[in-house]
């Protein structure tokens, strides 16, 4: 992801907005329409799934909170594919234009701080850059198991990471940087992404 450039700006989206969300199967429509690729499109909803299970589980929010986790998680790729040199900023436009919540676009901009220019502060934002590396790394690990994600356990990825030439474009600095923002362990994220992971195709 080298290529991206700044975001430019720190503030996204109209607070008077708060609250509109869009609609799952309109989420999935846009999803689809602007996402060719079908490792990115699975990539996109794994991530979408962590972050609405995360936010149920580990923060007890309500499924109309954790809505916007999972629109977050699901869209926060959606211009990867078409628009590399431009990603984040073409979904954060759009999304704007559609006058969405600015809670949702704030967490797409801060999934990569390091690319965006743009820090996690809440949560939600802490938990898409923790949570988007490392899932795309797990599914990476999966992928090359004879039985995939069953019997795939915490100590087997946490190897892979420590070996530079396993999925050597997932940064993990990133990954640590991430981690180091949440109250939770490297090994408790592994152990959380697995589980809930292995469920969304």
């Amino acid at each position: 992801m080298e290529a991206i450039q700044p975001l430019g700006r720190t503030t996204f989206g109209d607070a008077a907005n708060a609250g509109n969300v869009i609609p799952e199967k309109e989420a999935l429509e846009l999803l689809y329409d602007w996402v060719e690729n079908e490792r990115l499109r699975l990539h996109m909803k794994q991530v979408g799934g962590i972050m609405k299970a995360w936010a149920l589980e580990k923060e007890n929010l309500s499924e109309q909170e954790a809505h916007k986790w999972w629109l977050a998680g699901l869209l926060h790729d959606a211009d990867w594919e078409k628009h590399p040199n431009d990603h984040c900023r073409i979904i954060i436009e759009e999304l704007e234009k559609r006058n969405i919540d600015p809670v949702i676009i704030q967490c797409i901009a801060s999934h990569g701080p390091r690319h965006f220019g743009v820090e996690p502060h809440s949560k939600m934002d802490k938990m898409i850059y923790a949570i988007d590396e490392l899932s795309g790394f797990i599914h990476a690990a999966a992928l090359i198991r004879p039985n995939r994600y069953n019997g795939m356990d915490v100590k087997s990825v946490q190897k892979k990471i420590k070996t530079p030439s396993f999925a050597a474009q997932v940064s993990r600095d990133d990954i640590q940087d991430a981690v180091s923002r949440i109250d939770y362990s490297l090994e408790e994220l592994i152990f959380f992404i697995i589980e809930h992971q292995k469920e969304i195709s």
